[in-house]
């Protein structure tokens, strides 16, 4: 029998060129620590094969589980930057990531995946459980020992178009975080999901409505530096990625944490249609009792390598989780 291959052998044989059956030859042990991801590869390769067209200007990457077996492997490296402590203590949190695209297709769900899957395991915070179904949430009992939402303490959604979740289903994800206090995440499209079910965009605090500067260096504010996550940048600064121009949205129901500088972007730019100029980014809300983050950052895979994004990350999971506390009262632009 031939010997588990390094890391070394799996990186010169290129992910592009690695067969799958080459990580049957990974120790037992690093199978099954990696099991849900190797899951969400396989079905996020089953998803891939009734794609829609990509929009003009849009590229699609090469994606096969050789290539996440490759990031897991490299993983050590790619966290190097949050210098997180490493412990043996299992977390007592637990987060249910959900990723699956029924509408437009963005290859960054699979490193957002990765990302907040070691982070949570890396700092010792929380454990995260990855699906490209949304077969857990429910509060029906599942076969197989299959975990519920009765299993977690908040749910990520990085989702887009009309998910496979019917009425009770439906009627459960808002009675998680309205009525037991729990938490929700949505990043960048998933103000694109459910977008003719009003009770989701009431929870989440808005839709998409276009991205008239498509991916741009994004003039950035932070307007609320106080809160979790948000220490971690400059009141002022640029990021390459792709911005979304929100619709039912106000302040008056949530907190914005981040936003575009108004002053610094092309308002005559086709498409741009909010006339108060408040392009909102990353924002926090109460719901009931639960709480809700809503950030629009994410869609450029290199977003998700920055020490500061990751470090964002590790608080503001907390936070939707009720860990740590962070003031998500509305409040009014800023003055200047």
């Amino acid at each position: 029998m031939n010997p588990p291959l390094s890391r070394n052998e799996v990186m010169s044989s290129g992910s592009a060129g690695v067969s799958p059956a080459v990580f049957g030859l990974w120790p037992k042990t690093f199978c099954r620590e990696h099991e849900d991801l190797f899951a969400v590869i396989k079905a996020r390769q089953q998803q891939s094969a009734g794609r829609r067209p990509l929009r003009p200007g849009r590229s699609r990457a090469p994606f096969s589980i050789a290539w996440l077996g490759l990031l897991i492997a490299l993983t050590p490296s790619f966290f190097s930057g949050t210098l997180l402590a490493q412990t043996a203590e299992k977390p007592k949190r637990n987060l249910l990531f959900i990723g699956q695209a029924k509408g437009y297709q963005h290859e960054a769900i699979s490193t957002a995946m990765v990302t907040l899957y070691h982070l949570g395991r890396s700092s010792g915070q929380w454990n995260t459980v990855l699906r490209t179904d949304c077969t857990a949430i429910t509060r029906k009992p599942l076969k197989w020992e299959a975990k519920n939402l009765d299993a977690f303490d908040a749910i990520v959604f990085f989702t887009d178009g009309d998910l496979d979740m019917d009425a009770s289903q439906k009627a459960d994800l808002l009675s998680f975080v309205r009525d037991e206090g729990k938490g929700f995440i949505g990043i960048h499209s998933a103000a694109i999901t459910f977008t003719g079910w009003p009770e989701y965009g009431q929870m989440l605090g808005g839709y998409f409505d276009g991205h008239p500067w498509g991916q741009f260096n994004a003039p950035l504010v932070v307007e609320d530096s106080k809160f979790p996550g948000m220490e971690n940048f400059p009141t002022a600064f640029t990021l390459f990625d792709e911005v979304y121009q929100i619709k039912d949205f106000s302040r008056r129901n949530v907190r914005v944490l981040l936003s575009l500088d108004a002053d610094k972007i092309d308002l005559t730019r086709k498409g741009v249609k909010r006339t108060d100029k408040d392009f909102a980014v990353i924002w926090a809300k109460n719901y009931g009792k639960g709480r809700v983050l809503y950030n629009g950052l994410g869609h450029v895979q290199a977003v998700w390598e920055r020490p500061d994004f990751q470090k964002l990350w590790l608080e503001m999971v907390p936070w939707s989780m009720g860990v740590i506390p962070g003031d998500a009262t509305p409040r009014s632009k800023p003055e200047k």
